[in-house]
């Protein structure tokens, strides 16, 4: 009778043990993703003030902590854009893309960057992908084509 007494306190102290690791996970895990959508935010105030340096430090330090933020793969690719950096453009346009191939702001940049670029076959290929699942920018659509058929002439 005592031996199953005492390990039944052994299996209650055992189960108070692993009910407080996890709870300890849980909260770890929430401040951690605290911590990553604030360099995010931080990169967007930053982005919008005109602080492009520090918009693409934070920008950088949210993709370090969360790889899959296509948001921050974006912004970044605004900012080389602005510096006139192409191969970093178009790198962080296509990562949104592999993330997320219907993404109708990236498939239009990159649109137009190929079509500056006279890689017209490529262009078109997005194009096509851009005309099947647009929703918010249908209005590009003919800018897109207007400039393609330029491209024909």
């Amino acid at each position: 009778m005592t031996y199953k007494l005492q390990n039944n306190r052994q299996i209650i102290l055992l189960m108070n043990k692993i009910f407080l690791v996890c709870l300890l996970c849980f909260f770890c895990t929430n401040l951690l993703s605290k911590e990553n959508n604030y360099y995010f935010k931080k990169g967007q105030e930053n982005y919008n003030k005109k602080n492009i340096d520090k918009a693409k430090l934070n920008f950088e330090k949210d993709i370090v902590r969360n790889t899959k933020n296509i948001k921050s793969y974006l912004y970044l690719a605004k900012i080389y854009n602005e510096k006139e950096n192409s191969q970093e453009f178009e790198k962080n346009l296509k990562t949104v893309l592999i993330l997320d191939p219907k993404n109708e702001e990236a498939l239009y940049l990159l649109i137009i960057k190929k079509i500056k670029d006279a890689d017209y076959d490529f262009a078109r290929e997005k194009y096509k992908i851009f005309s099947k699942y647009c929703s918010k920018l249908c209005s590009k659509k003919s800018e897109i084509d207007r400039l393609l058929k330029k491209s024909k002439s």
